[in-house]
Formats: structure tokens, C-alpha cells, sequence
């Protein structure tokens, strides 16, 4: 008898980083009974698409437990009626959207059609083209969407929730709730990825590398200003963001950052009138590329680009994320770091897509198994105003959070500069 499937998946951008660790989270649910989605996903049909769709060996590869549940589709989304008509013909009841596509109108036909949605970032690749937004692009397509979002009322979404943005407003909102009896002066989201090749043979000149979009990375660091909020406002540096390096303490790990846009900034400065930023280190190899091009930072986008792969040998480091909540005499701190070797062992994949994965995984289980209500959320909204389990659905495949306290603060962002001074 041939197999039904109760539920139906889209899954836009299949062939990417992001997918390949939500495919490899989802190569588990479907065998783990204990798994909260375990039910939904081995009863689900999902239709993986993506511009250059592979061939099934890449996926029966990557998720082989997933193989009698997938069908494969080239198809560039970008193509609303030819999507539409997919989502239509398929009868798909929720569409993952990690693909570049534009989030608005992604956002559209799911409403038109009452689609459930769940995507990773704020997606406008027009905005990135206009040259008279340049620096300026991230509040644009915020402010774009803010004056739509309003209109979703005939589905249920989930807006960027990744790691950062995503799994980060969860932490700032469970540290802001344990310490919830005097009101920190900021909230900083941090990162430092030490993430990088053991092999040095295997470096190639002329190369950017990151764990993640390169092309993403060098929209905020290169084609932006640094960016922060504060009561509810946001404010802009006119600086290069690689001009000037901000402190972070986490206990006995400290690194010096840049202040560099990003989504759960602004979602988080909407709802609180603290100092709101995000400090953001990457591997030291592309740090001093940019810095030594500082003058010329443009011409870096000519340049090749890499993602940092385990597949193509050894990856040593790390990528820590987490939440600094800073007081006038202390600061409280939480995160979470994957270690790339043991990550790829069992999820195929670096630490830095994993993060996003389970933060895909958490707000995907939220959308089937929670009673939310209409309209687009983001996860700061949906963890402080909603039934959401995020946090629970979250630590089955994130279990490992480092909680800390600073015993004195280095303050607010002007505090803790240093401008054109390395460490």
C-alpha cells in the first residue's frame, strides 16, 4: 500500500547550509519517538526546492531516514506563480523559507493561502542594489516589513528564528526574566566565531571565509554602519564597522568585537528602551583581511568566497553566542558554543549552522504543536506574549547554555570602545 502523508512541508533553499542542518535535525525527529515532532514529521511529505536543486544521493547522503518522505523540485522562487501553483497543487500547510528570497512576498502567498511560515533573516536583496540606501539597507527592510506585518491575518509565522537572530531573543528574555528585580542598563547580543581551517594548505589567496553567507556577512560589516538602539530608536555610527572594536567579559572568555545590524537589534529595541547591540567577532584570518583592506573594503567583494566546511577537512574552534545583560556594578551573561568536530560527526555540518538549525527546529515545532495565535511573530514576541514552548522544543537538540555573572561592568558601548585599537 503506498505510504499517505497527512502533512504537507515547503522547504525553500534546500541546497544551502541552513537547510543541511534543519535536514539533519529532522534525519533524527523522524526516528526518535520522543522527539515533540516526531509524529507530524514521519507522516509529512516534504518538497525540498531550490534554483539548482541537487540530485537525491546529496540528500539521501545527508538524510537518508527523511528519503521516502521527500520530493525534489528546481524551481526559482523569486517566480511567485510558479511557486504559487507548487504550493497550491501540493497542498503544502507550512513553508520553511531559508532560501534568499524576498521575505515579504514569501510572506504573501502563505497569508493568501493560509500557509503556516518559518524563516531565519529579513530578506530583501533590492534594498542591498540601491546604492542611495547604502549603509542604511537593515532599517529599510525592518521598516518595510513593519508596515506589513500587520496585514498577515490568515496564517501563523515565525520571523527569523535562527540563532542570532532567533534562539538570542529567548536568552535575553529567560535572563531578563531571572533577573527581573532591577532593570539592566543594555542588552548585548554577542558572538565570537574562532571557527577555522586546522590545514592551512587548505587557505586560498584572495578568499573570504566564514561559517555562514559570505555574501551576507559582507553585507553587514562591509555595506553597512555600525547600528544599536536606544529608547526604541535606532542610531547609526557613520563609520566603517571594522573602525572600532567594543569589549566583551564572559567570565574568563573576553574578546573585542565590532557593532555590526542585525534583526534581533531592532525586534529587541522595539520592546525595551535599553541599549540594545550586537558585538560580533569572526575568525582571525578574515578579521585581518578586512582590516588591512580597510581602505579599500569595497574591492573585498570581488574577492572569492568559502564557507567554512568540515567536509573539506578539519575545522578547530568554535562559535560562541550568547546574551550580555549589563547593570551599573555587574553583568550577567548566557550562551551557547558548538564545537565544530563534534558537531560535524553527527550532523554533517559546521557549529554555526547547527545553531541556526535549532533555532529553525524550535520555532518549527512551535508552529505545529502550539496554539498561537494569527499574525507574524518574532521570537522575542512569541516567547514574552505567547503559549510558546521555544525554550522547551529548543534544549531537545541545544542542551548545553553556560550561565555567568561579571563581578563589575565595563558599561555601555562608549565605555567599552576602542577605537582603532586592536586586541
Amino acid at each position: 500500500m503506498k505510504q499517505q502523508h497527512p502533512y504537507t512541508i515547503t522547504l525553500l533553499g534546500s541546497m544551502g547550509g541552513v537547510a543541511k542542518s534543519i535536514l539533519s535535525i529532522l534525519n533524527y525527529s523522524v526516528i526518535d519517538e520522543k522527539d515533540p515532532i516526531h509524529s507530524t514529521i514521519k507522516n509529512s511529505k516534504l518538497y525540498l526546492i531550490d534554483v539548482k536543486q541537487g540530485n537525491l544521493d546529496y540528500y539521501e547522503q545527508l538524510c537518508p531516514n527523511l528519503t521516502n518522505n521527500i520530493s525534489l523540485l528546481q524551481l526559482n522562487v523569486n517566480d511567485v506563480n510558479k511557486l504559487m501553483d507548487h504550493l497550491r497543487s501540493t497542498n503544502t500547510q507550512l513553508m520553511i523559507d531559508v532560501s534568499n528570497a524576498n521575505t515579504i512576498a514569501m510572506l504573501q502567498c502563505c497569508n493568501e493561502l493560509g500557509i503556516r511560515y518559518i524563516n531565519t533573516a529579513l530578506e530583501n536583496n533590492e534594498v542591498y542594489t540601491d546604492k542611495t540606501l547604502h549603509g542604511f539597507s537593515l532599517t529599510t527592510e525592518y521598516q518595510q516589513l513593519k508596515e506589513f506585518r500587520d496585514t498577515i491575518t490568515n496564517t501563523k509565522a515565525i520571523l527569523f528564528s535562527g540563532m542570532n537572530p532567533g534562539i538570542v531573543q529567548w536568552m535575553a528574555i529567560n535572563l531578563l526574566n531571572n533577573h527581573s528585580d532591577k532593570q539592566p542598563l543594555a542588552c548585548y547580543i554577542v558572538e565570537h566565531d574562532t571557527s577555522f581551517y586546522k590545514d592551512q594548505q587548505l587557505i586560498q589567496p584572495n578568499t573570504i571565509y566564514t561559517t555562514w553567507s559570505v555574501k551576507g556577512f559582507l553585507d553587514e560589516t562591509i555595506l553597512a554602519y555600525p547600528l544599536f538602539v536606544r529608547n526604541h530608536l535606532p542610531h547609526y555610527i557613520y563609520d566603517d564597522v571594522y573602525a572600532t572594536e567594543y569589549k566583551v567579559t564572559l567570565g574568563d572568555k573576553e574578546f573585542c568585537g565590532y557593532l555590526v545590524p542585525h534583526e534581533e537589534v531592532l525586534t529587541l529595541g522595539e520592546i525595551y528602551d535599553f541599549e540594545v547591540g550586537f558585538i560580533y567577532r569572526i575568525n582571525e584570518y578574515t578579521t585581518q583581511i578586512i582590516q588591512n583592506n580597510s581602505e579599500n573594503a569595497n574591492e573585498l567583494l570581488k574577492w572569492n568566497q568559502k564557507i567554512i566546511d568540515p567536509a573539506d577537512g578539519e575545522v578547530v574552534g568554535e562559535d560562541l553566542i550568547g546574551v550580555l545583560l549589563v547593570f551599573d556594578d555587574k553583568e550577567v551573561y548566557m550562551y551557547n558554543s558548538m564545537n565544530n568536530s563534534e558537531i560535524f560527526e553527527k550532523y554533517k555540518t559546521n557549529g554555526t549552522y547547527f545553531q541556526v538549525g535549532c533555532g529553525v527546529y524550535a520555532g518549527l515545532a512551535s508552529l505545529l504543536l502550539d496554539n498561537l495565535p494569527l499574525g507574524a511573530h518574532y521570537v522575542d514576541e512569541l516567547v514574552a506574549n505567547s503559549q510558546s514552548n521555544y525554550g522547551k522544543y529548543l534544549s531537545y537538540y541545544m542542551k548545553d547554555f553556560v550561565y555567568g555573572e561579571n563581578q563589575s561592568s565595563d558599561g555601555l558601548l562608549h565605555n567599552r570602545m576602542k577605537k582603532l585599537v586592536y586586541c
